[in-house]
C-alpha cells in the first residue's frame, strides 16, 4: 500500500452537533431540489422541519454512535447531466446521483466538522481550490496567471501540462479512500459511518421516467452527494508529493507547470509528470491521456516533447481552463470572443422569445442569464486591447437598445435610466472587490504572493496602500496585481476600511458619484 502522510496526532474521531443544527439545515435545503429513491421532496421537509427536527437528531446521533447507515441512505437515482460534444455519446454526459434528502442533511453536519478538522490543521494542501472556503475557479487562475506572467515578464520559458483524470470520482477505490482518511486524522465512530456509508451501495438510472434494475456500486464517491466532494480532496490530495513544479487542483482538474530554460529544467518537469502518472498507478486512478495537452509559453522556448505514460502529449496553442481559455501568448481575445458569442447567442434568444420587453422584465434577464457570459472569472481576463473592450461592451449597447422606449437615447443615457455601469466600470470594481477581499481575510488565498503594502508614509494614501511594481512587459503590467494598484490607491480610508464585503460595495457606490478612479467613458457615448 502506498504511504500518505500521518497524523496520528490529529484526530477526528467524533462529531458533536444538537437539534438547533438539524433544524438550521432543514431549513436551509432548497425546495426546488429533486427527491432520491424515498420519494420525500426537500419542499415537504421544509414544512414539517419543526416537527421532525428532534426525531432526526435522534436517529442522526443513533447512526453515528452504531455506526450504521439505512439501507435506503445508500441508494441512489442516477440521472445523466449533459456536458458537451455529441448527445449520442454516453461519455459526454456526468452521472449525478439523487440520493435520501435525510441522509444529506446528515452529510451536510458531517461535512462542517470534517471541513473544519481538515482546514484548522492545514491538512489539505494549498495547491487545492476546489469545494473550498474562500478558493474558486477565480482563485485558481489568478494564482496560475501570476506565477506564469512573472516568467514571462523575466523572459523565462514555460511549460504548462494540462491534466484530465478518466472518470475521476466514480473510479476512487474504497480501500484506499478510508486508508486515506485514517492517515487525515479521521477515525473512531466518524471512520466506522463513513466506512458503512460507502459499503454496499447501489444505484439505478433514471431517464424519462424509466428505470433501470439496480447494481452495486463498487468504487467511486457519488456525485451529487454532500460528503462526497470532500472525501475526493482527502483522497486527492497528495498528488502533490515529491513533485517540485508548481501544480494547482481544482478537484480533479489539475495543472502543472514550471520554468524550463534548458535541458536539465526539461527532465526536472518530465519526472514531476512521470511521479504523476506513478501516483495515479499506485492508488488506481488513471489519466485519459488522449486529453491531457501541453503548452509551450514564451517566445524563447525549446518546446521540449512530453510523455505521459509513454504516449507523446499533444502540444496545444490555447486550452480552456475552468471554463478560461487560456492561450500560449497568454492574451484574452480569444476568451473575449467565445464569451461575446455565448452571451450575443442568449440575448438573441431573449429578443425573439419575449414580446413585452418592460425594462424591469428586460433588465432581469440580462443580469441572470446573458452579463454571466461577460464576467466569469473576469479579473483573471480582463481584457486591455481597445478592440476586445469594445466587442465586450457591444452586448450592453445592444441590450440596452432593445427596451423600445430607452432606444432613441444615447448609451450613457440609457444606462443611467436602468441604474447599469459599464461593463469596464463594473470589471475594476471586480478588482477592486478582490483586492478587498484578500487583504481583509475574505478570499482564502495569500495577499503577499500577489501585492506588497507600501511601508513609505511620506506620501499621501489610506492605511492600505499597496506599492507598485516593476515589470518589463505590457503583459505584466495589464495583469491583475498591476493594473488595479493605481486605482485602490486612490480610494479613501473610509471606503478600503470596511468591516464586510457589502459595505465596501456601498462605500465603492459612494465613491464612484463623487469621483473617478479613471478615466473610462472614452467613446461610449455614441448611440
Amino acid at each position: 500500500m502506498p504511504t500518505v502522510p500521518d497524523c496520528a496526532d490529529i484526530q477526528c474521531s467524533d462529531i458533536n452537533f444538537t437539534e438547533y443544527e438539524v433544524l438550521s439545515k432543514l431549513s436551509k435545503l432548497r425546495p426546488d431540489k429533486a427527491a432520491g429513491p424515498d420519494n420525500l421532496l426537500p419542499r415537504f421537509l421544509i414544512q414539517i422541519k419543526d416537527l421532525i427536527a428532534y426525531p432526526l437528531y435522534l436517529l442522526f446521533r443513533k447512526s453515528l454512535d452504531n455506526g450504521c447507515v439505512p439501507e435506503d441512505w445508500k441508494c441512489a437515482n442516477v440521472c445523466p447531466v449533459f456536458k458537451k460534444g455529441s448527445r449520442n455519446k454516453v461519455d459526454n454526459y456526468r452521472p449525478i446521483s439523487l440520493t435520501s434528502q435525510i441522509c444529506k442533511v446528515f452529510e451536510s453536519v458531517i461535512r462542517d466538522q470534517v471541513v473544519t478538522h481538515l482546514e484548522e490543521n492545514k491538512l489539505i494542501l494549498d495547491s487545492q481550490h476546489g469545494f473550498r472556503k474562500g478558493r474558486s475557479c477565480l482563485t485558481n487562475l489568478l494564482t496560475f496567471l501570476d506565477k506564469v506572467t512573472s516568467y514571462a515578464d523575466a523572459g523565462e520559458a514555460v511549460d504548462v501540462v494540462f491534466l484530465d483524470f478518466a472518470k475521476a470520482f466514480d473510479k476512487v477505490p474504497h480501500m484506499r479512500l478510508l486508508h486515506k482518511l485514517k492517515s487525515h486524522g479521521i477515525n473512531g465512530k466518524l471512520f466506522c459511518w463513513i466506512t458503512d456509508w460507502l459499503s454496499n451501495r447501489k444505484q439505478r438510472v433514471c431517464i424519462n421516467w424509466s428505470l433501470s434494475d439496480w447494481q452495486y456500486v463498487l468504487s467511486g464517491v457519488p456525485q451529487g452527494s454532500v460528503l462526497g466532494p470532500i472525501l475526493f480532496l482527502i483522497f486527492i490530495n497528495d498528488i502533490d508529493n515529491d513533485i517540485t513544479s508548481w501544480i494547482l487542483k481544482f478537484a480533479d482538474d489539475t495543472k502543472m507547470f514550471s520554468s524550463v530554460c534548458n535541458s536539465i529544467d526539461y527532465k526536472k518537469f518530465q519526472d514531476d509528470i512521470n511521479r504523476l502518472f506513478n501516483w495515479t498507478k499506485n492508488w488506481q486512478m488513471s489519466f485519459n491521456i488522449d486529453k491531457c495537452k501541453i503548452m509551450h509559453i514564451g517566445r524563447h522556448n525549446k518546446l521540449y516533447d512530453y510523455s505521459l505514460g509513454g504516449q507523446l502529449l499533444t502540444s496545444v496553442s490555447e486550452e480552456k481552463d475552468l471554463g478560461v481559455i487560456i492561450s500560449k501568448d497568454l492574451k484574452v481575445s480569444q476568451q473575449c470572443a467565445a464569451a461575446y458569442s455565448k452571451a450575443s447567442k442568449i440575448l438573441g434568444l431573449i429578443n425573439r422569445s419575449v414580446v413585452y420587453k418592460t425594462s424591469e422584465v428586460m433588465l432581469r434577464l440580462y443580469k441572470s442569464v446573458v452579463r454571466p457570459h461577460l464576467e466569469f472569472c473576469i479579473v483573471a481576463w480582463s481584457p486591455y486591447y481597445q478592440k476586445d473592450k469594445d466587442l465586450l461592451e457591444r452586448i450592453q449597447r445592444r441590450f440596452t437598445k432593445m427596451i423600445p422606449e430607452l432606444r432613441d437615447l444615447p448609451y450613457t443615457k440609457r444606462l443611467d435610466r436602468l441604474k447599469l455601469w459599464t461593463l469596464e466600470e463594473r470589471r475594476i470594481r471586480a478588482d477592486l472587490l478582490e483586492v478587498f477581499k484578500m487583504i481583509h481575510g475574505f478570499t482564502n488565498v495569500k495577499f503577499e504572493s500577489f501585492f506588497q503594502f507600501d511601508i513609505n508614509t511620506r506620501t499621501r494614501g489610506h492605511s492600505y496602500k499597496l506599492q507598485k511594481s516593476r515589470f518589463n512587459k505590457d503583459l505584466r503590467r495589464y495583469f491583475f496585481s498591476d493594473r488595479i494598484i493605481n486605482t485602490w490607491n486612490s480610494l479613501d480610508d473610509q471606503t478600503v476600511s470596511a468591516s464586510t464585503v457589502n459595505s465596501f460595495k456601498k462605500n465603492l457606490d459612494k465613491f464612484r458619484t463623487t469621483r473617478r478612479w479613471v478615466n473610462i467613458w472614452t467613446d461610449v457615448s455614441r448611440p
